[in-house]
């Protein structure tokens, strides 16, 4: 049973790296490993599968739809090109892995995809690595660094979905353990910096330049880079921060609401607001930051055919978008439900150096780097296990949030090995390989948060963080 999990486990990992859709795989992969169980196929499908995929898409669906549309208007109205080109000119070529890095940084913690900070500073990073002569290679991690790693999972109150999913189990909030955060968002952040810049000077020792060992493939268009018809960057931050600043109010809000006050309708009986709280602030800041960039961004959207574009494209980007996570859930799920899986349970819940931290810390990684997802990785293993990790932290007088954060951090680590598709598509808009980039984007995104979570754990455990 086990060896049918991990051949099916192998498939999966090999299919999204070759570049095929997760959507229809991976219930084909699922149905599989259930073959090698002796399950049903059919009921396995429609009422594992699909019950736990659109589960997924039911609690997060709002939040992608709402997202993704706020992220195509900040690309639509030029604001997201904006903050990434006065950045990157105010810090200049001698800072370009810092400047490129942290304009990343901004637009994620912002609210805005990873994928349209891709799009928008890819442009910017290219002009100022060729004017620096830094090896282009090193474009691709600068942006993972930025976009998939501290400002994903670590620092509080980050909008994005890697630290929301905790507190459906465990009852907090996107601002949860904000010491711990703010401690691993560092060590990320300057270990990430720090081994780019190495890098840079080792590859440029060697006598490496801009394009000289990988040359000029899917180069940018110059002209994008003028900053004349530009939206003024202060303008264009404003809906980045009212996101964040809405986000921290409406969710210290809700939390006072009264429970009776909504119980008191039949649909709403058995709701719990703690396990909500995360999700209704977001919407809540999502839709003012969309409003506002409607608002101040109005001169660059210039039509409402314009608007009316942006706005469809986002809501269709958040359709593939959920359903590529949904479908991983609903494999994991599969996976998860099969005797095979209880071995893998168990071996993971044993691991008992004293504290649930590292086992869940293990089970996160382990599961996201299987489905090459982190929010699909992680909802997987606290479906399963969050009970036990809430229970057993419980016991020894653990508060919950620092289950949440680990949880988060711990999302972020292998979710980027190479079959990742965030990672796939970021070498695609960079026109770069796996061969020429992955090192690098391996090192900020995998090992460097790894080895941060780690640090985190050991300095919570020793110290009480939080």
């Amino acid at each position: 049973m086990v060896i049918g999990i991990v051949l099916s486990l192998l498939l999966l990992m090999f299919i999204a790296y070759r570049g095929y859709s997760v959507i229809f795989f991976a219930p084909i992969l699922a149905l599989l490993a259930a073959l090698t169980a002796g399950w049903p196929l059919l009921p396995t499908y429609t009422e594992v599968f699909m019950a736990n995929a659109m589960g997924y898409a039911k609690s997060y669906f709002p939040v992608f739809l709402l997202g993704a549309v706020f992220g195509k208007l900040m690309e639509e109205s030029g604001a997201a090109s904006s903050i990434a080109h006065w950045i990157i000119k105010t810090l200049g070529a001698n800072k370009a892995i810092f400047a490129v890095v942290m304009s990343c940084a901004i637009l994620t913690y912002g609210g805005v995809s990873l994928f349209v900070v891709a799009f928008a500073v890819y442009p910017f990073a290219a002009a100022l690595f060729k004017e620096a002569g830094i090896p282009k290679r090193l474009i691709p991690a600068c942006i993972a660094l930025g976009s998939f790693s501290f400002t994903m999972t670590a620092l509080p109150g980050t909008p994005q979905i890697q630290n929301l999913i905790p507190g459906k189990y465990f009852g907090t909030d996107a601002f949860a353990a904000p010491l711990m955060g703010i401690t691993a968002g560092l060590l990320m952040a300057v270990g990430g910096i720090a081994w780019l810049e190495h890098r840079k000077k080792k590859f440029m020792a060697a006598g490496e330049d801009y394009g000289s060992k990988h040359g000029f493939i899917n180069e940018p268009d110059s002209s994008k880079l003028d900053d004349s018809q530009m939206m003024n960057p202060y303008i264009a931050i404003l809906p980045l921060i009212s996101v964040l600043v809405l986000n921290y109010v409406f969710t210290q809000w809700i939390k006072g609401w009264d429970p009776a006050s909504l119980q008191k309708y039949a649909a709403f009986a058995d709701l719990k607001i703690s396990s909500v709280v995360a999700i209704w602030a977001l919407i809540a800041a999502l839709v003012i930051g969309i409003i506002l960039t409607v608002i101040f961004g109005w001169k660059q959207v210039k039509t409402e055919a314009n608007l009316i574009k942006a706005i469809n494209a986002g809501a269709i980007g958040s359709l593939l978008a959920i359903m590529n996570t949904s479908s991983e859930v609903g494999y994991g799920n599969v996976i998860r439900s099969l005797p095979g899986f209880q071995h893998v349970a168990d071996f993971m819940l044993s691991i008992d150096p004293g504290t649930p931290l590292v086992s869940e810390a293990i089970s996160v990684n382990v599961l996201a780097g299987i489905t090459g997802s982190a929010s699909g990785g992680m909802s997987i293993a606290l479906e399963a296990m969050a009970d036990k990790y809430l229970t057993w932290a419980t016991s020894l007088g653990i508060n919950p949030e620092v289950l949440h954060k680990i949880a988060s951090l711990a999302s972020g680590g292998f979710d980027t090995l190479p079959h990742n598709g965030a990672v796939i598509t970021l070498l695609a808009i960079c026109g770069l390989t796996h061969r020429a980039s992955y090192p690098d984007i391996g090192m900020v995104s995998v090992v460097i948060p790894f080895t941060a979570t780690a640090i985190v754990i050991i300095l919570t455990t020793l110290f009480g963080i939080m």
